[in-house]
């Protein structure tokens, strides 16, 4: 599962992730902007969390990097020696060969950027040195197959759950040149300028149409729908992929723990793929596809009509504090009213609750509880089951909203 933040992590370990990758601000291809970001101040904090639960962490260096991103990495290798992470996530030549002369003994993850379609390709990473290859996205499941079929004594991973991007395993520009070089996307810092409204004119082809469908908000004809193999995990855990994937650093901390529930539940058989699928629409998505995997990549691919990822549920609030059965301290993240009744879900349990009183520790006794707010809510509730996991419960809407 993706770790944005030190809290993200956590959540996606108590929700059945067996490991996170995480970036350091600066060699990262997501640059996160708030939370408990991960830095060379914190990154053996992360380490050592993980490894106190049995967990892993990988760090991703996958940036495209230029001699002063070499420069910043060779000051910061003995940080990345300190902390140990259990892999690290590499793109780049450059760096790959820096990190193999200065800490030898640490296991190297050859990053999808590097667009690996084919069995000998992952043979000459595995030459190179790599456990591991997490291969392109643009890989069919016969493809997917044959490599396996056709390689031995390396990992294979592959992404199954996220957004995607337009362009060849990430290898985009167009940010770069929207913004004038501000926004570079194979730095971590991409604007996402496929999620933009366009209004296509062509002026230099007379005749030759590119038919779209536009509306009053333009046309979004680059933004892709999210991938979501749900219903293909038995087949791929029975053709022997290591490791499966989410894509989401910059997603909130219930989309982490929503998506890592689902999947986590639906490997180990304790809910169906009907099941997993229902619980996955919960969670931001901009409509979800099985991209290239059936071998038959269309425009059903594109979201046409949003940019912007839409939930089945709204997340409501982060339980902090059990006071006693009925009283929580609940961190506030959507707007809660007197009297709504909402879902409150945990690694392995749910419930329907009722708020029965909200009290504000400024303001008393109150009708309702504003975002941001840390807020004591008196509940009634369907399953005390829930209580034994309270200390990473979520609160999200009730049911299944249109989107």
């Amino acid at each position: 599962m993706p770790a944005g933040s030190i809290e993200k992590m956590k959540y996606a370990f108590c929700y059945g992730a067996d490991a996170v990758y995480l970036g350091l601000v600066d060699f990262s291809l997501r640059a996160m902007r708030k939370g408990e970001l991960i830095d060379d101040t914190n990154l053996k904090t992360a380490v050592n969390i993980a490894n106190s639960l049995n967990k892993k962490v990988y760090c991703t260096l996958n940036i495209f990097a230029y001699d002063k991103d070499i420069k910043k990495l060779y000051e910061t290798l003995e940080v990345i020696k300190d902390a140990k992470p259990h892999a690290l996530i590499i793109s780049d030549f450059g760096v790959l060969r820096l990190v193999k002369e200065n800490i030898p003994d640490i296991d190297i993850h050859i990053s999808t950027q590097t667009n690996i379609l084919n069995s000998q390709a992952v043979k000459f990473w595995q030459d190179m040195g790599a456990k591991r290859v997490i291969l392109a996205r643009e890989l069919s499941y016969e493809q997917i197959k044959y490599i396996k079929e056709n390689t031995e004594g390396i990992e294979l991973e592959m992404f199954i759950h996220g957004a995607q991007c337009m362009a060849y395993s990430g290898r985009c520009l167009l940010s770069d040149y929207m913004t004038n070089g501000e926004r570079r996307a194979n730095q971590g810092n991409c604007a996402q300028a496929c999620r933009w409204s366009y209004k296509l004119v062509e002026e230099t082809r007379p005749g030759e149409y590119f038919e779209i469908v536009q509306d009053d908000k333009g046309s979004h004809i680059m933004s892709t729908k999210d991938l979501c193999l749900v219903y293909h995990i038995k087949k791929l855990c029975d053709l022997g992929i290591d490791s499966f994937k989410v894509e989401g650093r910059t997603k909130s901390l219930y989309y982490v723990s929503a998506a890592a529930k689902a999947y986590r539940q639906l490997i180990d058989c304790k809910i169906s793929e009907d099941e997993a699928f229902l619980e996955l629409k919960k969670v931001g998505n901009r409509g979800y596809t099985e991209g290239f995997f059936g071998g038959n990549n269309d425009s059903s691919t594109y979201s046409y009509d949003i940019s912007k990822g839409l939930a089945g549920a709204d997340f409501l609030g982060i339980v902090q504090k059990k006071i006693d059965d009925f009283n929580f301290e609940v961190l506030i993240k959507n707007k809660i009213l007197l009297n709504d009744e909402f879902e409150i879900i945990t690694p392995n349990f749910s419930t329907m609750a009722k708020v029965v009183k909200i009290t504000h520790p400024k303001k008393g006794e109150v009708d309702c509880a504003n975002t941001n707010d840390e807020t004591i809510l008196t509940l009634s509730y369907e399953d005390k089951n829930w209580l034994m996991e309270y200390s990473c419960a979520l609160i999200r809407t009730k049911g299944m909203k249109e989107v």
